[in-house]
């Protein structure tokens, strides 16, 4: 895949991956249905395994500590950020009775928002 800061928002990244719901609108009635599986089915795919690793707790392991190593420190943190808040996303949702594919489905969407913000993360200059 491309630049992802060619996006304007991380909305538009979403349906360019087919992440968002299809709707079907009459008048004042309006239907949402499963997504739309637009765009690159690969990305897709990816996505949506990566988002089945939320089921887990978050922390920080040996091997992610390592690669985590060199990173600018705006990265590191959203980073982290989106770790805490996806892992407990999961959870709640699963708690809630949500069926498992539209909750591993729901945190693809917000990871792939995560990974926007990364992207368009003001990174310093290497000299």
């Amino acid at each position: 895949m491309r630049d992802l800061t060619r996006f304007d928002s991380p909305k538009q990244l979403m349906a360019y991956l087919g992440l968002v719901p299809s709707e079907h609108s009459s008048g004042s009635t309006t239907r949402r249905g499963g997504i739309t599986k637009t765009g690159n089915g690969h990305v897709r795919r990816v996505l949506t395994e990566a988002a089945q690793t939320y089921s887990h707790p978050a922390r920080e392991s040996r091997s992610l500590v390592g690669r985590l190593d060199g990173l600018p420190q705006e990265v590191r943190n959203i980073a982290w950020k989106a770790q805490v808040r996806l892992c407990g996303r999961f959870r709640r949702l699963i708690a809630r009775g949500k069926n498992r594919k539209s909750v591993v489905t729901a945190i693809a969407r917000e990871l792939c928002a995560f990974m926007w913000a990364i992207a368009c993360a003001r990174l310093p200059e290497k000299a």
